[in-house]
């Protein structure tokens, strides 16, 4: 089962551009974010016609996310991150797929920090640590991916003064990262390569592709009975490159499932 995680950036406006990308990769379940599109608006129809069985959480401008599955429908367990019932956003779906249970997240960006939307990213934070437990916990595969919105290490970004102040390399950010992987969570990427610097995400100023600027905030959660069973691991840099491209790429293990 290859299993991927993609920032689209707005599924609509890169819809030729995932498309594209689908026909070459031909994972098995990709996990979207930042949709920026309605529930109505969302491309099931051109998926489909691609191979693709779709659940998804729109929301109007912003966030958004989903999880497809090559030829079958994945079954919803959470459409929401559980915790707070008043949060709206829509940044968490999860369903099961051929007995895996995978989760699309894209976790609150915190800038400007400190600050409510900081604030706000920590709280959603610990909800994830809560919630991801009870997964672990249950006994059963699964997969947790997404746009976490933190940059796990110095090691995960270009040498660089400019994001000191920013919300996804403060500690307090990172000290969550981390007591997620304590609960016995692997970074599937960091396990197959444990020495490699990583991105994969380039912002779109100040010439941050070209140069190779980049941050590693795209990542990939197993739990225990997942470990063993992943093979090849990778993240498809020239996808960024292509023309209209989102400014991540896309990341993607295989499992021997």
């Amino acid at each position: 089962m290859k299993v991927a995680t993609f920032n689209i950036n707005n599924v609509n406006r890169r819809l030729d551009n995932l498309l594209a990308w689908l026909d070459e990769a031909e994972p098995d379940v990709v996990c979207l974010q930042e949709l920026k599109a309605r529930d109505h608006q969302f491309p099931a129809t051109a998926l489909a016609n691609a191979g693709y069985g779709a659940v998804w959480r729109g929301e109007a401008s912003w966030n958004g996310v989903a999880i497809l599955a090559k030829g079958v429908e994945p079954v919803l367990t959470q459409e929401s991150l559980p915790g707070d019932p008043e949060d709206t956003q829509a940044r968490y779906i999860e369903a099961a797929v051929n007995g895996v249970v995978i989760a699309s997240l894209y976790a609150p960006n915190g800038n400007p920090q400190p600050g409510p939307k900081f604030d706000y990213k920590l709280s959603w934070g610990e909800r994830l640590i809560e919630h991801a437990a009870e997964l672990f916990d249950s006994g059963v595969p699964v997969v947790l991916a997404g746009d976490y919105n933190i940059v796990p290490e110095p090691r995960d970004i270009y040498v660089t003064t400019s994001y000191r102040d920013n919300a996804l390399v403060q500690p307090q950010s990172r000290e969550q990262f981390q007591r997620l992987l304590d609960q016995g969570w692997t970074d599937a990427l960091r396990k197959k390569f444990p020495d490699t610097t990583l991105y994969t995400f380039w912002d779109y100023m100040r010439n941050r592709w070209p140069r190779d600027a980049g941050l590693r905030l795209d990542h990939m959660l197993l739990s225990k009975q997942l470990v063993r069973k992943l093979g090849a691991a990778g993240i498809d840099r020239e996808v960024r490159g292509e023309d209209g491209a989102s400014d991540h790429a896309p990341v993607w293990i295989e499992l021997k499932v």
